[in-house]
Protein backbone atom coordinates (compact mmCIF):
# COMPACT_ATOMS: atom_id res chain seq x y z
CA UNK A 1 0.00 0.00 0.00
CA UNK A 2 1.52 3.42 -0.95
CA UNK A 3 2.02 6.24 1.74
CA UNK A 4 0.24 9.05 1.08
CA UNK A 5 2.88 11.81 -0.18
CA UNK A 6 1.71 14.85 0.99
CA UNK A 7 2.11 17.62 -2.14
CA UNK A 8 4.76 20.28 -1.43
CA UNK A 9 6.39 23.52 -2.86
CA UNK A 10 9.05 25.95 -2.87
CA UNK A 11 8.46 29.59 -3.42
CA UNK A 12 10.70 32.46 -2.62
CA UNK A 13 9.67 35.93 -0.54
CA UNK A 14 11.31 38.95 -0.77
CA UNK A 15 11.20 41.51 2.02
CA UNK A 16 12.56 45.18 1.42
CA UNK A 17 12.46 47.85 3.83
CA UNK A 18 13.42 51.69 2.88
CA UNK A 19 13.75 53.41 6.00
CA UNK A 20 14.83 57.07 7.11
CA UNK A 21 18.22 56.02 7.40
CA UNK A 22 18.97 52.83 6.16
CA UNK A 23 17.87 50.42 3.12
CA UNK A 24 17.67 46.61 3.58
CA UNK A 25 16.60 43.84 2.08
CA UNK A 26 16.29 39.70 2.95
CA UNK A 27 15.12 36.51 0.08
CA UNK A 28 12.99 33.76 2.32
CA UNK A 29 12.11 30.65 0.88
CA UNK A 30 8.92 29.12 2.42
CA UNK A 31 7.92 25.53 2.14
CA UNK A 32 4.15 24.43 1.36
CA UNK A 33 2.81 21.79 2.26
CA UNK A 34 -0.41 19.92 2.32
CA UNK A 35 -1.14 18.88 5.97
CA UNK A 36 -4.39 17.01 5.18
CA UNK A 37 -4.39 13.15 4.45
CA UNK A 38 -5.36 11.54 1.09
CA UNK A 39 -8.78 11.62 1.45
CA UNK A 40 -9.32 14.68 3.41
CA UNK A 41 -9.85 18.19 1.97
CA UNK A 42 -6.73 19.87 0.93
CA UNK A 43 -5.31 22.08 3.70
CA UNK A 44 -1.95 23.75 2.33
CA UNK A 45 0.27 25.82 5.02
CA UNK A 46 3.48 27.51 5.20
CA UNK A 47 5.55 24.65 7.14
CA UNK A 48 8.92 26.20 6.84
CA UNK A 49 10.55 29.35 6.08
CA UNK A 50 14.25 30.04 5.77
CA UNK A 51 16.19 33.21 5.23
CA UNK A 52 18.86 32.61 2.46
CA UNK A 53 20.16 35.80 1.72
CA UNK A 54 20.54 39.06 3.92
CA UNK A 55 21.96 42.13 2.37
CA UNK A 56 24.43 44.94 3.52
CA UNK A 57 22.74 47.66 5.53
CA UNK A 58 22.51 50.77 2.90
CA UNK A 59 22.57 54.35 3.66
CA UNK A 60 19.20 55.38 2.03
CA UNK A 61 19.63 56.79 -1.36
CA UNK A 62 18.21 60.19 -1.49
CA UNK A 63 18.29 62.50 -4.22
CA UNK A 64 17.79 65.75 -2.10
CA UNK A 65 16.31 65.71 1.51
CA UNK A 66 12.66 65.57 0.45
CA UNK A 67 13.32 62.93 -2.76
CA UNK A 68 14.16 59.33 -2.45
CA UNK A 69 16.80 58.26 -5.21
CA UNK A 70 14.47 55.70 -7.18
CA UNK A 71 16.61 54.17 -9.64
CA UNK A 72 19.73 53.90 -7.08
CA UNK A 73 17.63 52.13 -4.91
CA UNK A 74 16.09 49.82 -7.47
CA UNK A 75 19.82 49.13 -8.70
CA UNK A 76 20.73 48.24 -4.77
CA UNK A 77 17.68 45.69 -5.24
CA UNK A 78 18.86 44.19 -8.34
CA UNK A 79 22.47 43.92 -7.19
CA UNK A 80 21.18 42.09 -3.98
CA UNK A 81 18.98 39.28 -6.28
CA UNK A 82 22.10 38.25 -8.16
CA UNK A 83 24.26 38.26 -5.47
CA UNK A 84 21.15 35.80 -3.58
CA UNK A 85 21.57 33.95 -7.31
CA UNK A 86 17.70 34.82 -7.84
CA UNK A 87 15.49 36.22 -10.55
CA UNK A 88 13.09 38.58 -10.91
CA UNK A 89 10.83 36.00 -11.69
CA UNK A 90 10.68 34.02 -8.84
CA UNK A 91 10.08 36.00 -5.73
CA UNK A 92 6.33 34.72 -5.80
CA UNK A 93 5.44 36.83 -2.53
CA UNK A 94 7.27 39.40 0.40
CA UNK A 95 6.57 42.96 0.92
CA UNK A 96 8.14 46.70 0.52
CA UNK A 97 7.82 48.64 3.23
CA UNK A 98 8.14 52.43 3.62
CA UNK A 99 9.09 53.23 6.96
CA UNK A 100 9.96 56.29 9.53
CA UNK A 101 10.04 60.00 7.88
CA UNK A 102 11.12 58.65 4.49
CA UNK A 103 7.02 57.94 4.03
CA UNK A 104 6.77 61.70 4.30
CA UNK A 105 8.86 62.34 1.32
CA UNK A 106 7.54 63.67 -1.97
CA UNK A 107 7.87 60.88 -4.05
CA UNK A 108 7.95 58.06 -1.67
CA UNK A 109 4.15 56.24 -2.93
CA UNK A 110 5.44 56.70 -6.32
CA UNK A 111 8.79 55.00 -5.25
CA UNK A 112 6.96 52.31 -3.40
CA UNK A 113 4.69 51.08 -6.59
CA UNK A 114 7.26 51.23 -8.94
CA UNK A 115 9.21 49.32 -6.27
CA UNK A 116 6.55 46.20 -5.84
CA UNK A 117 5.60 46.34 -9.91
CA UNK A 118 9.42 45.68 -10.73
CA UNK A 119 10.99 43.56 -8.27
CA UNK A 120 9.14 40.68 -8.36
CA UNK A 121 6.53 38.77 -9.55
CA UNK A 122 4.18 39.41 -6.71
CA UNK A 123 5.66 41.82 -4.15
CA UNK A 124 3.28 44.13 -2.25
CA UNK A 125 3.73 48.01 -1.85
CA UNK A 126 3.14 48.82 2.31
CA UNK A 127 3.08 51.45 4.27
CA UNK A 128 1.96 52.90 7.75
CA UNK A 129 3.08 53.60 10.87
CA UNK A 130 0.54 51.16 12.61
CA UNK A 131 1.75 48.24 9.88
CA UNK A 132 5.17 49.16 10.86
CA UNK A 133 4.52 48.39 13.95
CA UNK A 134 2.84 45.30 13.68
CA UNK A 135 5.61 43.67 11.07
CA UNK A 136 8.88 44.61 13.59
CA UNK A 137 7.50 43.21 16.60
CA UNK A 138 6.76 39.72 13.86
CA UNK A 139 10.22 40.01 12.53
CA UNK A 140 11.98 41.13 16.37
CA UNK A 141 10.98 38.07 18.11
CA UNK A 142 8.29 39.95 20.64
CA UNK A 143 5.26 38.41 18.86
CA UNK A 144 6.48 34.94 19.18
CA UNK A 145 7.59 35.50 22.27
CA UNK A 146 4.04 36.99 23.80
CA UNK A 147 2.56 33.72 22.22
CA UNK A 148 5.23 31.45 23.78
CA UNK A 149 4.70 32.79 27.19
CA UNK A 150 1.24 34.27 27.32
CA UNK A 151 2.65 37.40 28.49
CA UNK A 152 2.13 40.92 27.17
CA UNK A 153 5.17 42.56 25.98
CA UNK A 154 5.80 45.80 24.03
CA UNK A 155 8.31 46.48 20.85
CA UNK A 156 9.62 49.54 20.57
CA UNK A 157 10.91 49.95 16.64
CA UNK A 158 13.00 52.90 16.87
CA UNK A 159 14.74 53.68 13.59
CA UNK A 160 15.95 57.05 11.92
CA UNK A 161 13.01 58.85 12.39
CA UNK A 162 10.20 57.16 14.63
CA UNK A 163 9.58 54.68 17.15
CA UNK A 164 6.45 52.35 16.41
CA UNK A 165 5.34 50.52 19.08
CA UNK A 166 3.18 47.35 19.25
CA UNK A 167 1.97 45.64 22.01
CA UNK A 168 0.87 41.86 21.76
CA UNK A 169 -0.53 39.32 24.49
CA UNK A 170 -0.65 35.43 23.96
CA UNK A 171 0.14 36.13 20.33
CA UNK A 172 -2.93 38.99 20.17
CA UNK A 173 -2.38 42.29 18.83
CA UNK A 174 -3.58 44.96 21.72
CA UNK A 175 -2.48 48.02 20.48
CA UNK A 176 -0.01 50.32 17.96
CA UNK A 177 1.20 53.44 18.95
CA UNK A 178 4.03 55.72 16.85
CA UNK A 179 6.52 58.42 18.02
CA UNK A 180 8.10 61.03 15.97
CA UNK A 181 11.37 59.71 17.83
CA UNK A 182 14.23 58.57 16.22
CA UNK A 183 18.26 58.95 15.77
CA UNK A 184 18.21 61.51 13.00
CA UNK A 185 15.75 63.68 13.94
CA UNK A 186 18.81 66.17 14.54
CA UNK A 187 21.67 65.50 12.50
CA UNK A 188 25.21 67.79 12.17
CA UNK A 189 27.60 68.69 9.69
CA UNK A 190 30.95 68.99 11.03
CA UNK A 191 30.58 70.44 14.28
CA UNK A 192 27.14 72.24 13.34
CA UNK A 193 23.66 71.23 13.43
CA UNK A 194 22.42 70.79 10.07
CA UNK A 195 19.12 69.81 10.19
CA UNK A 196 16.05 69.66 13.06
CA UNK A 197 13.12 67.87 12.88
CA UNK A 198 9.62 69.48 12.81
CA UNK A 199 8.66 67.41 15.59
CA UNK A 200 11.46 68.40 17.69
CA UNK A 201 11.40 72.19 16.84
CA UNK A 202 8.34 72.12 18.36
CA UNK A 203 9.35 70.23 21.83
CA UNK A 204 12.12 73.32 21.68
CA UNK A 205 9.73 76.10 21.41
CA UNK A 206 7.82 74.68 24.06
CA UNK A 207 11.17 74.73 26.15
CA UNK A 208 11.56 78.34 25.10
CA UNK A 209 15.27 76.71 23.92
CA UNK A 210 16.90 79.08 21.31
CA UNK A 211 18.57 75.66 19.85
CA UNK A 212 18.48 75.99 16.01
CA UNK A 213 20.43 75.01 12.78
CA UNK A 214 23.70 76.26 11.97
CA UNK A 215 24.49 76.29 16.19
CA UNK A 216 27.26 74.36 17.43
CA UNK A 217 25.47 71.47 19.75
CA UNK A 218 26.12 71.26 22.95
CA UNK A 219 25.97 68.16 24.61
CA UNK A 220 24.00 68.88 27.64
CA UNK A 221 21.02 70.65 24.88
CA UNK A 222 21.35 67.15 23.34
CA UNK A 223 21.23 64.90 26.06
CA UNK A 224 18.43 67.00 27.38
CA UNK A 225 16.78 65.77 24.07
CA UNK A 226 17.24 62.59 23.90
CA UNK A 227 16.54 62.19 28.05
CA UNK A 228 13.35 63.68 26.90
CA UNK A 229 12.63 61.11 24.25
CA UNK A 230 13.29 58.48 26.58
CA UNK A 231 11.10 59.62 29.08
CA UNK A 232 8.05 60.13 26.65
CA UNK A 233 8.54 56.41 25.61
CA UNK A 234 7.95 55.37 29.46
CA UNK A 235 4.85 57.75 29.88
CA UNK A 236 3.38 56.10 25.94
CA UNK A 237 4.01 52.51 27.43
CA UNK A 238 2.10 53.34 30.62
CA UNK A 239 -0.86 55.32 28.64
CA UNK A 240 0.13 58.61 30.72
CA UNK A 241 1.50 60.95 27.85
CA UNK A 242 1.14 64.29 29.00
CA UNK A 243 0.05 67.46 26.65
CA UNK A 244 3.22 68.43 25.71
CA UNK A 245 4.46 65.14 24.31
CA UNK A 246 1.92 65.02 21.60
CA UNK A 247 4.55 67.15 19.69
CA UNK A 248 6.00 63.80 19.36
CA UNK A 249 3.05 61.63 18.78
CA UNK A 250 2.57 61.11 15.44
CA UNK A 251 -1.37 59.67 14.85
CA UNK A 252 -3.64 58.42 17.51
CA UNK A 253 -2.49 58.11 21.17
CA UNK A 254 -1.38 54.18 22.82
CA UNK A 255 -5.01 52.22 21.90
CA UNK A 256 -4.09 49.06 24.38
CA UNK A 257 -5.99 48.49 27.82
CA UNK A 258 -3.21 45.77 29.11
CA UNK A 259 -0.29 46.62 31.57
CA UNK A 260 2.70 45.96 30.03
CA UNK A 261 4.93 43.07 31.42
CA UNK A 262 8.36 43.09 29.68
CA UNK A 263 9.69 45.37 26.82
CA UNK A 264 11.90 44.92 23.84
CA UNK A 265 13.58 47.54 21.23
CA UNK A 266 14.22 46.72 17.85
CA UNK A 267 15.11 49.17 14.97
CA UNK A 268 18.49 50.97 14.22
CA UNK A 269 18.64 52.38 17.76
CA UNK A 270 18.42 48.88 19.37
CA UNK A 271 21.72 48.27 16.87
CA UNK A 272 23.30 50.86 19.33
CA UNK A 273 22.50 49.63 22.35
CA UNK A 274 22.78 45.68 21.47
CA UNK A 275 25.33 45.86 18.82
CA UNK A 276 24.24 42.25 16.68
CA UNK A 277 25.81 43.60 13.39
CA UNK A 278 29.17 42.49 12.72
CA UNK A 279 30.34 46.15 11.45
CA UNK A 280 34.28 47.56 10.96
CA UNK A 281 34.94 50.37 13.02
CA UNK A 282 35.19 52.44 10.66
CA UNK A 283 31.93 51.76 9.07
CA UNK A 284 29.74 53.15 12.02
CA UNK A 285 30.40 56.94 11.73
CA UNK A 286 27.11 58.53 13.08
CA UNK A 287 26.36 62.15 12.76
CA UNK A 288 23.13 62.40 14.23
CA UNK A 289 21.96 61.59 18.27
CA UNK A 290 21.48 58.06 17.68
CA UNK A 291 24.09 56.99 19.75
CA UNK A 292 22.70 59.58 22.65
CA UNK A 293 19.52 58.21 22.54
CA UNK A 294 20.40 54.90 22.69
CA UNK A 295 22.54 56.21 25.97
CA UNK A 296 19.30 57.90 27.38
CA UNK A 297 17.10 54.68 27.04
CA UNK A 298 19.43 52.44 28.52
CA UNK A 299 20.00 54.95 31.18
CA UNK A 300 16.60 55.87 31.76
CA UNK A 301 15.07 54.87 35.10
CA UNK A 302 11.62 54.50 34.40
CA UNK A 303 11.96 52.07 31.29
CA UNK A 304 14.67 49.80 33.54
CA UNK A 305 11.01 48.79 35.64
CA UNK A 306 10.00 46.76 33.02
CA UNK A 307 11.57 43.44 32.08
CA UNK A 308 13.75 43.97 29.20
CA UNK A 309 13.83 40.96 26.62
CA UNK A 310 16.53 41.05 23.90
CA UNK A 311 15.72 41.21 20.32
CA UNK A 312 16.44 38.34 17.99
CA UNK A 313 17.09 41.23 15.21
CA UNK A 314 17.64 44.12 15.53
CA UNK A 315 18.35 46.72 12.87
CA UNK A 316 16.58 43.72 10.47
CA UNK A 317 13.73 43.08 12.11
CA UNK A 318 11.17 45.40 9.77
CA UNK A 319 12.23 43.92 6.67
CA UNK A 320 12.83 40.30 7.98
CA UNK A 321 8.94 41.04 9.24
CA UNK A 322 8.28 42.16 5.89
CA UNK A 323 9.56 39.25 4.19
CA UNK A 324 8.58 36.49 6.24
CA UNK A 325 5.34 37.31 8.33
CA UNK A 326 3.46 39.00 6.35
CA UNK A 327 2.59 36.64 4.08
CA UNK A 328 -1.21 34.18 3.91
CA UNK A 329 -2.03 31.48 2.60
CA UNK A 330 -5.40 31.17 0.60
CA UNK A 331 -7.95 27.79 1.20
CA UNK A 332 -7.18 24.74 -1.45
CA UNK A 333 -10.67 24.67 -2.53
CA UNK A 334 -10.93 28.46 -4.08
CA UNK A 335 -11.98 29.74 -7.28
CA UNK A 336 -9.86 31.65 -9.10
CA UNK A 337 -9.67 33.06 -12.84
CA UNK A 338 -6.26 32.82 -13.04
CA UNK A 339 -5.42 35.47 -15.95
CA UNK A 340 -7.38 38.29 -13.16
CA UNK A 341 -4.09 38.10 -10.96
CA UNK A 342 -2.40 39.04 -9.45
CA UNK A 343 -4.20 41.77 -8.12
CA UNK A 344 -2.93 44.88 -5.97
CA UNK A 345 -4.45 47.12 -3.22
CA UNK A 346 -8.15 46.15 -3.36
CA UNK A 347 -9.73 48.01 -0.60
CA UNK A 348 -11.82 45.96 1.57
CA UNK A 349 -15.67 46.01 2.44
CA UNK A 350 -16.98 43.96 5.00
CA UNK A 351 -20.38 42.51 5.40
CA UNK A 352 -21.40 40.45 8.97
CA UNK A 353 -24.12 37.90 8.41
CA UNK A 354 -24.70 37.40 11.90
CA UNK A 355 -25.14 33.88 11.36
CA UNK A 356 -28.37 34.98 10.07
CA UNK A 357 -28.71 33.98 6.12
CA UNK A 358 -31.12 36.19 5.02
CA UNK A 359 -29.75 39.52 7.20
CA UNK A 360 -26.55 38.81 5.56
CA UNK A 361 -28.50 38.40 1.91
CA UNK A 362 -30.50 41.75 3.13
CA UNK A 363 -27.29 43.62 3.31
CA UNK A 364 -25.59 43.06 -0.10
CA UNK A 365 -27.27 45.63 -1.89
CA UNK A 366 -26.75 48.33 0.41
CA UNK A 367 -22.64 47.26 1.25
CA UNK A 368 -22.27 47.40 -2.51
CA UNK A 369 -23.49 50.89 -2.68
CA UNK A 370 -21.37 52.07 0.24
CA UNK A 371 -18.45 50.78 -0.91
CA UNK A 372 -18.68 52.37 -4.26
CA UNK A 373 -18.98 55.33 -2.30
CA UNK A 374 -16.07 54.84 -0.05
CA UNK A 375 -13.81 53.17 -2.68
CA UNK A 376 -14.63 54.68 -6.14
CA UNK A 377 -16.62 57.91 -5.25
CA UNK A 378 -15.90 59.56 -8.85
CA UNK A 379 -17.14 56.71 -10.57
CA UNK A 380 -13.59 55.69 -12.16
CA UNK A 381 -13.62 51.91 -11.62
CA UNK A 382 -11.86 51.34 -8.55
CA UNK A 383 -12.51 47.64 -7.75
CA UNK A 384 -12.93 46.26 -4.08
CA UNK A 385 -13.22 42.85 -2.52
CA UNK A 386 -16.15 42.17 -0.12
CA UNK A 387 -15.21 40.21 2.81
CA UNK A 388 -18.19 38.19 3.86
CA UNK A 389 -18.01 36.67 7.16
CA UNK A 390 -20.39 34.70 10.43
CA UNK A 391 -22.00 32.56 7.90
CA UNK A 392 -24.83 30.42 9.39
CA UNK A 393 -24.86 26.72 7.95
CA UNK A 394 -25.19 27.29 4.28
CA UNK A 395 -26.94 24.52 1.78
CA UNK A 396 -27.16 24.25 -1.68
CA UNK A 397 -30.16 26.93 -2.47
CA UNK A 398 -28.27 28.91 0.04
CA UNK A 399 -25.68 29.42 -2.14
CA UNK A 400 -27.41 29.87 -5.42
CA UNK A 401 -29.38 32.59 -3.56
CA UNK A 402 -26.21 34.04 -2.32
CA UNK A 403 -24.72 34.22 -5.86
CA UNK A 404 -27.96 35.61 -7.08
CA UNK A 405 -27.94 38.26 -4.67
CA UNK A 406 -24.36 39.01 -5.33
CA UNK A 407 -24.63 39.33 -8.53
CA UNK A 408 -27.77 41.64 -8.47
CA UNK A 409 -25.78 43.61 -6.24
CA UNK A 410 -22.68 44.56 -8.21
CA UNK A 411 -24.31 45.52 -11.11
CA UNK A 412 -24.40 49.19 -9.39
CA UNK A 413 -20.32 49.40 -10.21
CA UNK A 414 -18.88 51.02 -12.87
CA UNK A 415 -16.92 49.03 -14.08
CA UNK A 416 -18.10 45.35 -15.22
CA UNK A 417 -14.86 44.16 -16.86
CA UNK A 418 -13.02 44.28 -13.51
CA UNK A 419 -13.25 40.53 -11.24
CA UNK A 420 -15.69 40.30 -8.62
CA UNK A 421 -13.39 39.71 -5.70
CA UNK A 422 -15.12 37.94 -2.74
CA UNK A 423 -13.27 37.03 0.35
CA UNK A 424 -14.56 34.75 2.89
CA UNK A 425 -13.97 33.72 6.44
CA UNK A 426 -15.32 30.38 6.06
CA UNK A 427 -14.50 27.14 3.90
CA UNK A 428 -17.19 28.22 0.81
CA UNK A 429 -14.88 29.88 -2.16
CA UNK A 430 -14.51 26.95 -4.59
CA UNK A 431 -18.78 26.07 -4.55
CA UNK A 432 -19.95 29.61 -4.15
CA UNK A 433 -16.97 30.64 -6.70
CA UNK A 434 -18.57 28.09 -9.45
CA UNK A 435 -22.35 29.08 -8.77
CA UNK A 436 -21.42 32.88 -9.33
CA UNK A 437 -19.97 31.46 -12.97
CA UNK A 438 -22.56 29.36 -13.23
CA UNK A 439 -25.01 32.13 -12.97
CA UNK A 440 -23.31 34.24 -14.99
CA UNK A 441 -20.38 33.29 -17.48
CA UNK A 442 -19.26 36.62 -18.25
CA UNK A 443 -18.50 37.33 -15.12
CA UNK A 444 -14.93 36.68 -13.86
CA UNK A 445 -14.86 36.12 -10.62
CA UNK A 446 -11.93 35.64 -7.84
CA UNK A 447 -13.07 33.76 -4.90
CA UNK A 448 -10.69 32.92 -2.07
CA UNK A 449 -11.32 31.76 1.49
CA UNK A 450 -9.73 31.25 4.91
CA UNK A 451 -8.19 34.40 4.99
CA UNK A 452 -9.22 36.76 7.90
CA UNK A 453 -9.14 40.08 6.67
CA UNK A 454 -10.35 43.79 8.64
CA UNK A 455 -13.17 46.50 7.56
CA UNK A 456 -10.63 49.46 5.43
CA UNK A 457 -7.36 46.89 5.05
CA UNK A 458 -6.17 46.55 1.72
CA UNK A 459 -5.54 42.93 -0.35
CA UNK A 460 -2.84 41.83 -2.66
CA UNK A 461 -3.39 38.56 -4.36
CA UNK A 462 -0.78 36.72 -5.73
CA UNK A 463 -0.34 34.14 -8.60
CA UNK A 464 -2.11 30.66 -8.33
CA UNK A 465 0.71 28.29 -7.46
CA UNK A 466 1.51 24.71 -7.69
CA UNK A 467 -0.39 23.94 -4.86
CA UNK A 468 -3.24 25.00 -6.08
CA UNK A 469 -3.53 27.97 -3.60
CA UNK A 470 -2.89 31.91 -3.96
CA UNK A 471 -0.43 33.91 -1.47
CA UNK A 472 -2.28 36.87 0.00
CA UNK A 473 -0.90 40.05 1.68
CA UNK A 474 -3.40 42.12 3.71
CA UNK A 475 -1.96 45.58 4.46
CA UNK A 476 -2.57 48.98 5.03
CA UNK A 477 -1.08 52.29 2.71
CA UNK A 478 -0.93 55.11 4.40
CA UNK A 479 1.78 57.79 3.73
CA UNK A 480 1.88 60.00 6.65
CA UNK A 481 2.56 63.78 5.75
Amino acid sequence: MNRYDPQKEDIFSAGIDIGTSTTKLVISKFSLMNLAGGTHMPRIEIVDKEVIHRSPIYRTPLLSPTTIDIAAVETLVKKEYEKAGIQLQDIKTGAVIITGETATKKNAEEMIHHLSSHAGEFLVATAGPDLESIIAAKGSGAYQYSKKTGKTIANIDIGGGTANVAVYKSGRLCGTCTLHIGGRLVEFAGDRIHSISPSVKKVLQQWGAATTEGDRPAEKDMKAITDYMAEVVSRMLKRALLKEDHALLLGHEPDWTEDIDAIMFSGGISECIYQYENRSPEAVQYDDIGMMLAASIKKNTNLAMWRWIEPEETVRATVLGAGTQTTEISGATIQVDSKELPVRNLPVYQVHFEYEFQTGIDKLANAVTEAIEMYDPQHEGQNFALYLTEFPHLGFRDIQQLAASLLQAMTQKTRHDKPLVIVLESDHAKVLGQTLYAQDPTQNVICIDQIKVEHGDYLDIGTLLETSVVPVVIKTLTFHK
